[in-house]
């Protein structure tokens, strides 16, 4: 066993594999089709923050839009991991935002490109205290919700996920390696909305966690 301690896992874990369009109300929203298949992006560790720092609005963007959303902590190492014992490899849950520029992402996808200037940004990942995989006994029906200014935008629940966490995490290891401290983005459901500097963005699960973060510009 690792020294590492799990439950600050955004110092040391070493990438976070994202889900897109995981919720069929949200590929709708952005007039996206259904997807078959996972959709996949990466953030690399540098866009973790934590409570008590700023989400910073990169200096490219006019539309930096939340998407709340149920993060997957790995506990355990694995490849070509089987469904049946993917939930094995789980330590716990985050609560994160995915922050993305949204004119950025429309213009990537015109163009054909990556979306890694929409998504993989400094603080493009916010995410709560670590939860111990207890305290979720049902991952798969939990409630998320998200507040801009006390100002209710997301509210749905992990039931509406087209892709369960079993089989992404077996998805994702067939492509991907897992390792002990990465984090699994699940997919946001409908209600994604822009933010402004010096709002104030509240997020939950349910009675089990929350977080609070302000919206700041960068200064250069």
């Amino acid at each position: 066993m690792t020294t590492r301690n799990i439950s600050r896992f955004w110092e040391w874990g070493r990438k976070i594999i994202c889900v897109g369009r995981n919720y069929a109300d949200h590929a709708k929203e952005l007039k996206n089709a259904i997807p078959s298949e996972p959709v996949l992006f990466l953030k690399p560790p540098s866009a973790y923050v934590t409570e008590g720092f700023p989400i910073l609005v990169p200096l490219y963007t006019s539309n930096l839009h939340h998407e709340v959303e149920l993060g997957v902590v790995i506990g355990k190492a694995g490849t070509s991991i089987p469904q049946s014992d993917a939930m094995d490899h789980v330590a716990g849950y985050a609560l994160c935002l995915d922050m993305t520029a949204r004119d950025i992402q429309d213009d990537c996808k015109s163009k054909g490109l990556p979306w890694t200037l929409a998504k993989a940004f400094n603080t493009s990942c916010p995410v709560s205290e670590f939860i111990p995989k207890e305290r979720i006994l049902d991952p798969g029906n939990v409630r998320l919700w998200l507040k801009v200014n006390d100002q209710l935008r997301q509210s749905g629940c992990t039931s509406q996920m087209i892709f369960s966490i079993p089989y992404l995490i077996s998805y994702i290891s067939e492509i991907i390696s897992l390792e002990e401290g990465d984090l699994i983005l699940t997919g946001t459901p409908k209600g994604v909305s822009a933010v402004q500097e010096h709002d104030e963005l509240q997020a939950g699960i349910e009675n089990i966690v929350r977080m609070s973060f302000k919206v700041a510009r960068k200064d250069h």
